[in-house]
């Protein structure tokens, strides 16, 4: 189960909304324009090539309100059955901690990352140790584990 979501099975947090326009830096922090980085994974013109690249485009889904993609990017065993994006949180910095395997050549990776988020006049930090896996070679979110 996601820790970051809403499902139809459980209660818990639920995540922002916060539109890119064409031209505007990626949410995910690369430094790269939106529709150079995430935007083309989002709107299915390209695949995320290693599982850091999934990480932070599914970040900037989030950012960006992409339901649609963050549902297609999860791992079919551990996806919900519905997702509610909330924009009452603001979604500001990515910080990849650490990457263990992921790669190219990899089936299955961790990605470490730390986002910084607004929500009720509050700033908040979500650290999260994230897992995932190739399926029919397609990277794809599996779970994690909340840190801190």
């Amino acid at each position: 189960m996601c820790l970051h979501c809403k499902d139809a099975r459980s209660e818990g947090a639920v995540w922002e909304t916060d539109p890119v326009s064409n031209g505007e830096r990626c949410p995910c922090g690369s430094g790269d324009d939106y529709d150079d980085c995430c935007g083309p994974l989002h709107r299915g013109e390209r695949a995320a090539e290693t599982a850091q690249a999934l990480m932070r485009s599914r970040y900037s889904a989030f950012a960006v309100g992409d339901a649609a993609y963050l549902l297609t990017s999860w791992h079919p065993a551990s996806r919900p059955r519905e997702l509610t994006l909330d924009d009452a949180v603001a979604w500001r910095r990515l910080q990849i901690v650490d990457t263990e395997a992921g790669g190219r050549d990899d089936d299955h990776g961790v990605v470490e990352f730390r986002a910084q988020y607004v929500t009720g006049g509050g700033r908040r930090i979500l650290h999260e140790r994230s897992r995932f896996e190739r399926v029919d070679g397609a990277w794809v979110y599996v779970d994690g584990d909340l840190l801190d």
